[in-house]
C-alpha cells in the first residue's frame, strides 16, 4: 500500500519511516511539511494511506481533510492527545501520540489491513439492502431508493422517501460498497443516486450544480466535477 508522511517535523518524518520499513507491504511514496504540500502530493500520487500531523505551519491536519473530496484512509501521528476525539470524527482509523512506539504502529496498521481485506471481499458485491435502527425505529432500506447519503461525523444520514435515518457507519465505509454505476462522490461530505438526479447546471469555479427529483441541490465539488463530466461522456 502507497504511504504518505505528513508532518513538519523532518526528524519526525525519519523515524517514522525508519518504523514502517519493518512492513514489506507498506511502501511510503512521498513525504509533505504542510498541507499545501500534502494536498498536492495526494492528488498526484493517490497514496492508500496517510500518516498526518494535527499541527503545521500555515494549517492543520484537520484543515487539510476539508479540501479533499475523497480522504484517503488516516492514521493522525501528533504529540497532542486532546484532538483524538475531533480525529476520530473524521473517520480516521486511529490516532498515534508521538514519540510512536513501534507496537503501537503495530496495531494500527492491523487495523489497515483489516479494512483491506473487508473491501476486497465486498468487491464485486455491491450493497443492495441497509438495515437501519435509529431510535426506536427499524428500517430495511433498498439501495437503491436512496437518493442521498451525507456525513454526519462518523455517521451517515439517508435521505429515503420521507425517511431520513442515521446509520452507523462512515461515509466511506457506505461507498465502498455501493455500486458505482448508480451512485457517484459528489463531494467530500455527500454521495448521490445518479438515477435521482434531474438535471445539472454550471456553477462559477467548474463546480456543478445537480438538482435532484425532489427539488433538492446537492453541489459537486471542482475536482469531482471533473470525474463526474468525464463519466457522462463515456
Amino acid at each position: 500500500m502507497k504511504a504518505l508522511i505528513v508532518d513538519d517535523e523532518p526528524l519526525a518524518r525519519l523515524e517514522l519511516r525508519r518504523l514502517l520499513a519493518a512492513f514489506a507491504w507498506i511502501q511510503v511514496v512521498g513525504e509533505a511539511g504542510n498541507i499545501d504540500e500534502a494536498r498536492i502530493q495526494i492528488e498526484t500520487l493517490a497514496p492508500g494511506l496517510v500518516f498526518l500531523d494535527v499541527q503545521m505551519p500555515g494549517g492543520t491536519g484537520f484543515d487539510l481533510l476539508d479540501q479533499l473530496d475523497r480522504p484517503p484512509r488516516i492514521i493522525f501521528t501528533t504529540a497532542y492527545d486532546h484532538y483524538a476525539v475531533r480525529a476520530f470524527e473524521v473517520s480516521a482509523l486511529d490516532y498515534l501520540l508521538k514519540p510512536v512506539e513501534p507496537e503501537r504502529l503495530a496495531a494500527a496498521l492491523v487495523k489497515i489491513r483489516e479494512a483491506v481485506s473487508s473491501r476486497a471481499m465486498s468487491a464485486g458485491s455491491p450493497l443492495e439492502q441497509l438495515f437501519v435502527r435509529d431510535g426506536p425505529r427499524c428500517w430495511f432500506v433498498p439501495v437503491r431508493e436512496v437518493r442521498l447519503f451525507v456525513a454526519e461525523g462518523n455517521y451517515v444520514r439517508l435521505y429515503w422517501g420521507s425517511e431520513r435515518p442515521l446509520l452507523g457507519r462512515s461515509l466511506t465505509a457506505v461507498e465502498d460498497r455501493l455500486d458505482e454505476k448508480i451512485f457517484f462522490r459528489a463531494n467530500r461530505r455527500q454521495i448521490v443516486n445518479l438515477e435521482f438526479v434531474r438535471n445539472v447546471q454550471l456553477r462559477p469555479a467548474g463546480r456543478l450544480l445537480a438538482r435532484l427529483r425532489d427539488g433538492s441541490d446537492v453541489e459537486i465539488s471542482r475536482r469531482q466535477a471533473r470525474l463526474f463530466r468525464a463519466r457522462m461522456t463515456v
